[in-house]
């Protein structure tokens, strides 16, 4: 019984619940994700930060606030699926908080009924939250202490609104964001390295190819396509004087002298592995340079100076960016795609880029090891982060978060140096900034109007039916106004054929926002929450690429626009 291995351990019930979350984002996910705490401000309908949260509840987030001061009216039954009528006249945050938390006993929810004025007069009101959600109407006051909160605690700030078919968010995340684990495309992190190969790969390449004209029909079509194309890439440079394929022209040529070498007299009439080597050429010999964005990263002002305090994303791109200094190449990322090829020669090569992905990995912990001592940092960045850093390096992101405009109560927005790219973007007819510029209009309309003292909220436009034209005038006005000083600061003049086709999307869209009265489409809104959801779960695991950093949807065109402000 000594002897018998233990028992193979299945799958806990956790890792049966979110199976299918943890494919996407892993066991290092899904503890960001619990170890998260989100403050949902409502301000308005807010249906679609319930939504969201709804959203955000089912994976498992690990606690949940919502700040709403709000008692339940006949109108919140019509669009908010978490409330009922037994709920009339209490709470809005605490009725909705107690039916989010059935969907998931996983997750603490909390409410806070105290008005958004006197809770935020509390210095320590924001401290325990991670993640900051706010709906519209928000006064701009309040916009601008969540902002400023945002910036000194360096946590991400989402902004959203969502009225009658449109809908718009914007993120506000730190100035440095990077992600390591971006999740590229299968097709595009195969790094064969077939241009630059080391020793052990020759070496390889030369025992596997060797009689390659004498081999049998049967090793000859188990012969691994990297192997075929490291033989007759030495053979193309002994008669390019050592140069191997520069150019489309040179690759079809080389292309050709690899279809040419398959045998078409065997019983299946071809071979699979010279066919995956023809398929292979054009997208694996490319020299293995990195993009432009990762050598910005290596010359980042963060990454060229490592403090005591530097977080371990910029002490391991210093390592790494040394790596690259030294070789002109990043770390073998270690991985091989699958292959017509024999168990034993696959598991071979297998072993000679593990093997070598484990020697870069090494030499680069050794570096960041270094730059540790140097720096005196109290802790120890883990082997395993370096390793993730190592495997995805060609692939890092690093998002340059920015606070979004603010519509001030009184003056004006400054545009600075996003003026011109905004302001060249009004010039496209169908692009959505003028959506957008007609909701930072409907922001200013809410900033410059008193309070609304029977709903205790913010008067937005068109909330009153005798309004609606006058506020649309307003509206329009002030749509008009923003793109004008957007289009000064930017020093750029648009033709009268593009002035008046602007004029008329700016009439349409405010019109359209203004009719809706502030209130939201559930349908509208719970698309907008499944957006916006998703952005925060790539924020909380700093996985994938979130939006950078608005975002505009038309629900009348079904059309969707990212840009950034």
């Amino acid at each position: 019984m000594a002897d018998l291995p233990p028992p193979v351990q299945g799958p806990t019930a956790k890792e049966k619940k979110y199976d299918r979350q943890l494919r996407l984002w892993g066991a290092h996910g899904q503890i960001a994700l619990e170890n998260a705490h989100i403050l949902l401000v409502i301000s308005g309908p807010g249906v679609v930060g319930v939504e969201t949260l709804k959203n955000l509840v089912l994976p498992g987030i690990g606690n949940f606030t919502i700040q709403d001061s709000t008692v339940v009216s006949e109108a919140d039954l019509g669009v908010n699926f978490f409330l009922e009528e037994e709920h009339l006249g209490g709470y809005r945050a605490e009725h909705t908080c107690n039916l989010l938390k059935e969907l998931n006993p996983d997750v603490n929810g909390n409410f806070i009924t105290e008005p958004i004025d006197t809770w935020l007069s509390n210095p320590d009101a924001l401290a325990p939250y991670t993640l900051i959600l706010a709906t519209a109407p928000i006064k701009s006051e309040y916009l601008s202490k969540l902002s400023v909160h945002a910036n000194t605690a360096l946590i991400p700030l989402f902004y959203v609104h969502s009225i009658g078919f449109y809908s718009h968010f914007s993120v506000h995340l730190p100035p440095a964001f990077p992600v390591v684990d971006s999740h590229p495309s299968p097709e595009s992190i195969t790094d064969l390295r077939l241009l630059k190969p080391w020793p052990e790969l020759i070496e390889y390449a030369t025992q596997k190819t060797m009689n390659l004209e004498g081999m049998s029909a049967d090793d000859h079509g188990h012969v691994p396509f990297v192997a075929i194309l490291l033989y007759h890439l030495e053979q193309w440079k002994k008669e390019h004087n050592g140069q191997v394929p520069q150019n489309y022209k040179d690759k079809t040529a080389f292309r050709d002298i690899v279809s040419k070498a398959a045998r078409a007299n065997n019983p299946e009439g071809g071979e699979e592995n010279f066919d995956e080597a023809v398929a292979a050429v054009l997208k694996s010999l490319n020299p293995p340079e990195p993009s432009s964005t990762v050598k910005d990263i290596f010359k980042a002002p963060e990454s060229l100076l490592i403090r005591q305090d530097s977080p371990s994303f910029w002490v391991i791109a210093n390592a790494i960016g040394l790596f690259y200094t030294k070789y002109g190449v990043l770390p073998v990322p270690g991985s091989v795609p699958d292959m017509k090829a024999r168990s034993a020669d696959y598991i071979e090569l297998q072993n000679v880029y593990k093997s070598k992905a484990r020697k870069d990995l090494a030499e680069v912990l050794d570096s960041v090891r270094f730059l540790e001592r140097n720096a005196n940092r109290s802790t120890t960045i883990k082997e395993k982060d370096v390793e993730t850093f190592c495997k995805n390096a060609a692939h890092i992101k690093l998002v340059r978060g920015r606070p979004f405009p603010v519509v001030p109560t009184e003056g004006e927005v400054k545009w600075g140096d996003r003026a011109k790219a905004m302001a060249q973007k009004l010039t496209f007819p169908d692009d959505l900034v003028p959506l957008y510029i007609a909701f930072l209009a409907w922001d200013k309309f809410v900033a410059t109007h008193d309070q609304d003292a029977l709903l205790g909220a913010p008067k937005v436009p068109g909330a009153s039916e005798s309004d609606i034209e006058s506020d649309t005038e307003k509206v329009k006005g002030m749509a008009l106004h923003i793109a004008t000083q957007l289009t000064k600061e930017a020093s750029i003049s648009l033709d009268d054929e593009d002035s008046s086709a602007l004029g008329q999307q700016l009439e349409e869209f405010s019109g359209e926002l203004v009719r809706a009265g502030g209130a939201e489409l559930h349908n509208i809104s719970a698309v907008t929450g499944g957006t916006v959801s998703q952005e925060i779960i790539k924020v909380i695991t700093e996985q994938y690429v979130p939006v950078d950093n608005t975002c505009i949807f038309d629900g009348v065109k079904s059309k969707m626009a990212v840009f950034r402000v």
